[in-house]
């Protein structure tokens, strides 16, 4: 068995683990919803309608699921509700895959010129510390060479925790303390990932400001320094939400993709939550790739999101 076979089980393990609750509270409802019916009428469609919305799909995303399946029995009369899951299953996954990003799509990806610049977006309490130190350990894992910029000056505790996530990880860090001007420290970064060659530089940024329009200037502001130093950076613009947090997070995700060009998320939690479908809606509802998704606390747990295997693990058996 190659290593890659076990990596790759390793890996389906820890996403049916982490799936295991929004697994057993939707299909659980699903079930009990169609026992004794043989057929799918708009009771069952109704019901359908009424469990995805409670599992955090949103009210959008699931009015476009449920037509499109009443599309399909109606073309072909003969369905019946056994063939609901694979209907469902098939839905959602074409959803999915309108929004897939082609760039990087795993942590192993071809040396480049220039460093692969990342800059991560989110409120404070979502996983977002957490979340680059597994990125970064993911990267270092796969043979890269990672580079952090600490441009979070704004919360007392953000550069010491990124600091100690860079030391637990062994990467280098770019940091001037607290209160520090944020772009500046994204530029130092740069120049740092550009001079060690790194193939990933990965840019922490402020959870919380004053409002939505101070937000989006410092955003702005951190973008444009980066960009003299590479023109095209960032990359990758990827904002960590809380998958537990259902509905709150469909909102930061609205906030945050009218702040500033996000293309790329991270979900994190996963595992402690019945509220998986969350990951659905946001990405339909925004047009954003889902690109990781954590399933735990070990810096394994952090995934890059593939499609076809999470619609496989939400309907297994």
């Amino acid at each position: 068995m190659g290593l890659f076979s076990i990596f790759s089980k390793e890996k389906k393990k820890s996403l049916d683990k982490g799936l295991e609750k929004t697994k057993t509270s939707l299909f659980g409802k699903i079930t009990k919803s169609i026992a004794g019916k043989s057929k799918i009428d708009d009771i069952v469609l109704d019901d359908l309608e009424e469990i995805l919305v409670s599992s955090d799909v949103g009210v959008d995303t699931t009015l476009k699921i449920i037509e499109r399946i009443e599309a399909r029995v109606s073309k072909d009369k003969y369905l019946g509700t056994s063939e609901l899951n694979r209907m469902l299953k098939e839905e959602i996954a074409d959803l999915l895959s309108e929004n897939e990003n082609p760039k990087l799509k795993d942590f192993n990806f071809p040396k480049q010129k220039q460093p692969y610049v990342i800059m991560v977006v989110g409120v404070n309490g979502v996983g977002k510390t957490t979340t680059i130190g597994k990125l970064a350990h993911q990267f270092k894992q796969a043979g890269k060479n990672v580079v952090l910029g600490a441009s979070d000056t704004f919360r007392a505790a953000a550069v010491e925790q990124l600091k100690i996530w860079a030391g637990r990880v062994g990467v280098p860090i770019v940091e001037q303390g607290m209160n520090a001007d944020p772009a500046s420290v994204a530029y130092d970064a740069l120049e740092s990932g550009v001079a060690q060659d790194a193939d990933v530089v990965i840019i922490d940024t402020a959870g919380r400001l004053h409002n939505k329009v101070n937000l989006m200037n410092e955003l702005g502001k951190i973008k444009r320094v980066m960009q003299k130093v590479l023109p095209d950076a960032p990359h990758e613009i990827l904002l960590v939400l809380d998958a537990s947090t259902g509905q709150n997070a469909i909102e930061q995700a609205r906030q945050f993709t009218a702040a500033t060009e996000v293309n790329a998320l991270a979900l994190t939690k996963l595992d402690g939550t019945a509220k998986g479908g969350v990951v659905i809606g946001i990405s339909e509802q925004f047009k954003v790739p889902v690109k990781y998704i954590g399933l735990g606390e070990k810096m394994e747990d952090l995934q890059v999101f593939d499609r076809n295997e999470f619609v496989d693990s939400l309907f297994s058996k």
